[in-house]
C-alpha cells in the first residue's frame, strides 16, 4: 500500500495500477483526489497521502510519504472521520484561519494500522458514536440509532476497524472488571484457549509415573526447592546446590515434552508469545492444565525437568563443568521470595524440619551467589529494580499499591538463572540468542547533557560499563539515583532475540539466551527445543527448527512487547 500511494505522489499510468489496488484508485478517483495529466493519474496538489499519528488529546498529525515534504499536516479530531494511530490515509488540505501550519481533513483510509479497536459510547450532537479509548477520537460506528442507543452510554464495544461494526460488547466503563478486557482487547489477545488445545493439555493428565522415563536422570531425591512470588502458580524453575561437591542443579520445567511443534497448543503459545501478569490474575502463554499443573514444578511431586548441573570453580563462581540432561525431580519445598528473605536474615522462626533439607544449603549458595554478582558487576552494572505492586479485590477494585524492591532473595535466583541462561548459550551456535547491543555514542551524548543538567558532569568514554557506574556513583551522593537510572534506561536498546550471538551489553556477557522461563515465554520452549534437537544430533529436526529462525524471533521480540504494553496499559487505568 505504502508503494501504491508513493507511485500517486509520482504519477503512475492506469494499467500499471496492480489489481490488488485498483479498488482504492477507484475511491480516489470519485473523491476526486487524482488528476491526470496524459496517462499518468497522481494526487492532487491538495490532497496528501501519509501515515496518521494521533496525541493523546486526540489531534492527529500525518506524516507524508514524501522525504522532501516539510512540516506535518495537523488534523483536528473532529476531522479523523474514523482513522486511528498508525492508518495509511489520504488527507485533503484545508485553510488554517489560526496558525500558518498546514490542516487537513481525512477523506480516505487506504490501509489500517490495526484491524481491531477499542470504544466506548457516548451521545455527540445527539447521535450515538464510539469514542476511542486511548484518545478519545469519535467516529460513526456502522449500526442503527435505534439499536445503540439500547446500549447504556459508556458500553466498551470491539470494533472491526475494516466495517466499523460491533464485533464484541466487553461491558460497561462503570465495572471495574472491565479494564482487564479493554487492556487484552486493545492488543488482540485473548484470555481462553480453543477446545481442542484445552482437550491436548488434559490429554497429558496430572501426574508423572518416573518409571516410563527411565531413559531419564532420577533427580527425586536431592531436596529442590522453587522460590517464587507468594501468588506464583507456573514454577518454571527449581534449584539444589551440593555444597560438598560445589555444584548447582538449575532444573527447568520440560515443556517441550508436552507441547510438540505445530500442534494445537503451539500454534496458540505462538501466537500469545509470553504470559501477561495482571495484579489479579495471569493469562497463560499455556492452558492452565500444563502451566499450573502437568509442567509447573509444583512441590511433593514427581515432575519432568530439562536439567543444568553445574560443576562451579570456589574462587570464580564459574562453571568449569556443564551438563545438560532430561530428568525427573521432586521439589520438596515451594517457598515466597518473603520467607527466603527472613531466613537469609537469621529468622527461622517459621521454619520447621522439612526445611532443614534446603537450608542445609541455602546459606552456602547465597554467598556464593553474591560474590558471583559482585564479579560480574565489575564488567557491567545494575539498576534499582523497583515495581509496583497492586493488589485488588474479586471485583477488580484497587485496594492499595505499594512499591516492591529486589531483596537477597530476588537477586539469589537471578544469578542461578543467569548461570543456566549463559551455559545455554555456549551450546549454540545459531539459533535464538537474547542480545543487547551497546548505546550509540549519540544517545550517551545526549544523555550526559541531560545529567549536567542536574550537576552531575561525566566525561564520555570508551569504556561505557565504567561510565554507568560513575553516573551510578555521583547520583548515588546526590540521592538521585533512581531517577538517574530511569534516564540511563531509556538511553539504552532494547534487548530483543535474534538468530546469532551479538552478546548482552546490560549484563556484560559475551553471549546470553533465555533458558530458564519455557512455561511463559516461547523463546525460551523454541531454545529447549533446538538443545534438545542438538544434543541428540537429530539434524532433520534441527534443520526444520532453524528453517524460519530469523522471522521467529523477529515476531517473538515483538509478542515481548506487545505482552509488556498490555501489563502496563492496565496499570495505567
Amino acid at each position: 500500500m505504502r508503494d501504491f500511494l508513493l507511485s500517486l505522489s509520482r504519477g503512475v499510468a492506469r494499467h500499471d495500477v496492480p489489481s490488488a489496488f485498483l479498488p482504492h484508485f477507484q475511491a480516489l478517483l470519485q473523491l476526486r483526489a487524482l488528476v491526470q495529466k496524459n496517462d499518468l493519474y497522481s494526487l492532487d496538489p491538495s490532497f496528501k497521502a501519509g501515515k496518521l499519528d494521533v496525541a493523546f488529546n486526540g489531534t492527529g498529525f500525518l506524516s507524508s510519504l514524501e522525504p522532501t515534504s516539510a512540516k506535518d499536516i495537523l488534523i483536528e479530531s473532529s476531522s479523523l472521520h474514523g482513522a486511528m494511530r498508525g492508518d495509511l490515509v489520504v488527507v485533503k488540505r484545508v485553510a488554517n484561519k489560526r496558525s500558518s501550519r498546514p490542516k487537513a481533513v481525512v477523506v480516505y483510509i487506504a490501509q489500517r494500522a490495526f484491524s481491531k479497536s477499542i470504544v466506548y459510547t457516548k451521545m455527540s450532537k445527539g447521535k450515538v458514536v464510539g469514542a476511542n479509548v486511548k484518545n478519545e477520537a469519535l467516529f460513526e460506528i456502522t449500526a442503527s440509532q435505534k439499536s445503540l442507543k439500547q446500549l447504556p452510554l459508556g458500553t466498551v464495544l470491539k470494533i472491526d476497524n475494516t466495517s466499523n461494526t460491533i464485533e464484541e460488547v466487553l461491558g460497561v466503563l462503570d465495572d471495574p472488571s472491565v479494564d482487564e478486557k479493554i487492556s487484552l482487547a486493545l492488543f488482540d489477545k485473548k484470555e481462553f484457549f480453543s477446545p481442542e488445545a484445552e482437550a491436548e493439555a488434559k490429554s497429558h493428565g496430572d501426574f508423572v509415573d518416573k518409571n516410563y522415563y527411565s531413559h531419564r536422570v532420577d533427580l527425586t531425591h536431592l531436596p529442590f526447592c522453587t522460590i517464587d512470588p507468594v501468588d506464583a502458580k507456573d514454577f518454571d524453575d527449581a534449584i539444589y546446590f551440593d555444597v560438598q561437591n560445589h555444584v548447582l542443579y538449575v532444573a527447568i520445567a520440560d515443556v517441550s515434552e508436552y507441547v510438540h511443534a505445530m500442534g494445537y497448543i503451539d500454534k496458540e503459545a505462538l501466537v500469545r508469545g509470553f504470559s501477561i501478569y495482571f495484579p489479579h490474575k495471569a493469562i497463560p502463554m499455556l492452558p492452565r492444565a500444563l502451566s499450573e499443573n502437568i509442567c509447573s514444578l509444583k512441590p511433593n511431586v514427581d515432575r519432568l525437568a530439562y536439567t543444568f548441573k553445574m560443576t562451579l570453580d570456589p574462587l570464580t563462581c564459574e562453571p568449569i563443568q556443564e551438563e545438560l540432561f532430561e530428568s525427573v525431580i521432586h521439589s520438596q519445598k515451594r517457598y515466597t521470595y518473603e520467607t527466603i528473605d527472613l531466613f537469609l536474615k537469621g529468622d527461622l522462626s517459621d521454619a520447621d524440619a522439612t526445611d532443614q533439607p534446603i537450608l542445609a544449603y541455602l546459606f552456602e549458595l547465597n554467598a556464593l551467589t553474591k560474590k558471583l554478582r559482585t564479579i560480574r558487576l565489575e564488567k557491567s552494572f545494575s539498576f534499582r529494580a523497583s515495581e509496583i505492586r497492586m493488589r485488588v479485590d474479586e471485583n477488580q477494585n484497587l485496594i492499595s499499591t505499594s512499591i516492591e524492591e529486589e531483596t537477597p532473595s530476588h537477586g539469589l535466583i537471578e544469578d542461578c538463572m543467569l548461570l543456566a541462561n549463559k551455559a545455554a548459550a555456549k551450546k549454540l551456535g545459531f539459533g535464538i540468542f537474547r542480545t543487547h547491543e551497546s548505546p550509540s555514542y549519540e544517545r550517551m551524548e545526549a544523555l550526559l547533557s541531560d545529567l549536567a543538567l542536574i550537576g552531575i558532569n561525566v566525561k564520555l568514554r570508551s569504556d561505557l560499563p565504567q561510565m554507568i557506574r560513575e553516573i551510578q556513583q555521583k547520583a548515588d551522593t546526590l540521592n538521585l539515583r533512581d531517577e538517574v537510572d530511569k534516564l540511563i534506561i531509556k538511553s539504552q536498546k532494547k534487548a530483543i532475540y535474534e538468530p546469532e550471538n551479538k552478546g548482552h551489553f546490560g549484563l556484560g556477557f559475551d553471549m546470553y539466551t533465555h533458558f530458564t522461563s519455557p512455561i511463559r515465554r516461547y523463546s525460551d520452549l523454541t531454545l529447549h527445543r533446538l538443545l534438545k534437537a542438538k544434543t541428540s544430533h537429530d539434524d532433520k529436526k534441527l534443520a526444520f527448527l532453524l528453517k524460519d529462525i530469523a522471522p521467529l524471533c523477529e515476531q517473538i521480540s515483538l509478542l515481548e512487547r506487545e505482552s509488556d504494553k498490555v501489563a502496563w496499559d492496565y496499570m495505567d487505568r
